[in-house]
């Protein structure tokens, strides 16, 4: 950690504090796709972060694997929502994938 001459305290909120838990360990778009692609065409439960508060869970299978996105497809034949998400809504934490 670099100081300048007039600081008293270095401003290290990444290693230390009441917050160092609250920072994600970083990964990275190619560990996210192969985690997704080890799930491909098995039962998995989608959970997804639409904001202010509001998540939907379903349970669904991964059937298409591309480069910049994935899809599944939801057990309800009744659904509505979206069913194919990028790999950084997963980085990102909008969608949180688990395998059943």
């Amino acid at each position: 950690v670099m100081r300048r001459a007039g600081c008293r305290a270095a401003h290290n909120f990444y290693l230390i504090g009441k917050n160092s838990n609250m920072i994600r360990p970083t990964k990275n778009v190619n560990e996210v796709r192969t985690a997704v692609k080890n799930c491909y065409l098995k039962p998995v439960l989608v959970k997804l972060n639409l904001g202010r508060n509001k998540f939907v869970t379903f349970p669904a299978t991964v059937s298409g694997i591309y480069p910049s996105l994935f899809t599944v497809a939801p057990e309800d034949k009744n659904f509505l929502g979206k069913t194919a998400y990028s790999y950084s809504e997963i980085l990102c934490g909008r969608v949180k994938l688990k395998a059943l």
